[in-house]
């Protein structure tokens, strides 16, 4: 059994960036959450499957900090 953890991922090559919650359950089952719309981007059976899909669509696991590029 794994722990449950999430992770943020953004597409910051727009003027503000787009944020998805990547939700990982006990199971191993990942649900990508899209909190704009208020519902599930993507459902994947493993965690390495959600992180293709979003590494596909250009989006980025946030990591601390992330300066702001003023348009």
């Amino acid at each position: 059994m794994n722990d449950p953890f999430y992770e943020v991922w953004a597409d910051d090559g727009l003027p503000h960036p787009y944020l998805l919650l990547v939700m990982v359950e006990a199971d191993g089952g990942t649900v990508v959450f899209d909190p704009k719309q208020d519902k599930v981007a993507y459902r994947a059976p493993s965690y390495n499957e959600a992180r293709l899909w979003l590494l596909e669509d250009e989006y980025t696991r946030v990591e601390g900090r992330i300066p702001r590029n003023e348009a």
